[in-house]
């Protein structure tokens, strides 16, 4: 038998398994597309591995649902988070995350024993086209690039993404778009997707595409990504709510991104491998 958690944050579920002291016995890939399987396994958008870190205190892998390992995820760090609190792996409300993408730094906000919010600083977003990556450089004017009539703001947060604007973001085809540009040629590692409606220069709405998923309720990177974008070419403020279909988020962006939200335990349980 094999023991897991499940948790969530604003919708976007992940399955949770502590390495810490044990050794691994299965092939990441091939356990995260089983578990997060909603028919024949537990179901979920993402395993999130905890491992030991010898540059922080906890190191973070994490798999999406067709067994790809992303760099970062926003979401699932928050729900990381608490589960190492919760859990008594750590008795530290501030401490550091170690991921593909570089060490995130963690405050909690904590009622008692229980967290009810998760700050992380996501660090900064990186626009160099390169390093996201982007090929096809002499096709980006303005911040965007045109992808079939489609203006898209790359950025990365740890992890690629694209930025659209929508007037209708009830009616998008999103699995049309959403695939599209996911897998478009210009992204060599592919991208995460974020379909943007502006509602004002506080606040906007965001439908999520997510590398190696679909479409999710929300995506902690993806959120940060569009409030980036919203900030650098559409004039909203350093301060934004970021309304998901699975809840809200708020995001503050100076000079670093922090990402502001919480996380909630669903259930252990037990499976058979």
């Amino acid at each position: 038998m094999f023991s897991f958690c499940k948790m969530q944050a604003t919708g976007n579920d992940f399955i949770i398994i502590n390495y810490l002291d044990t050794k691994l016995e299965y092939s990441y890939k091939l356990l995260s597309e089983f578990l997060c399987d909603r028919h024949f396994g537990v179901g979920a958008d993402g395993v999130l591995i905890i491992e030991k870190s010898n540059i922080a205190e906890f190191k973070m892998r994490i798999f999406n649902k067709d067994g790809t390992e992303a760099e970062m995820c926003g979401n699932g760090i928050r729900c990381f988070a608490k589960y190492v609190f919760e859990k008594n792996f750590t008795n530290k409300k501030e401490f550091g995350i170690e991921t593909i993408s570089g060490i995130k730094k963690i405050n909690l906000e904590v009622e008692g024993d229980t967290v009810i919010n998760i700050e992380v600083d996501m660090g900064k977003p990186i626009f160099e086209l390169e390093k996201i990556p982007v090929l096809f450089f002499n096709n980006i004017k303005k911040g965007y690039i045109n992808i079939e009539g489609i203006e898209v703001y790359p950025v990365s947060i740890g992890n690629p993404h694209a930025v659209c604007y929508t007037n209708d973001l009830e009616n998008l085809d999103i699995n049309k778009y959403g695939s599209l540009i996911e897998n478009y040629k210009y992204f060599p590692n592919r991208t995460n997707v974020e379909f943007v409606q502006i509602v004002d220069d506080n606040e906007i709405r965001v439908r999520i595409w997510e590398r190696g998923v679909g479409e999710t309720y929300s995506c902690g990177t993806g959120a940060c990504a569009a409030v980036v974008i919203s900030n650098k070419y559409k004039s909203t403020k350093s301060e934004v709510k970021v309304d998901l279909l699975g809840g809200k988020l708020k995001i503050k962006y100076n000079s670093n991104i922090k990402l502001i939200g919480t996380a909630e335990f669903v259930f252990d349980g037990r499976i058979e491998i």
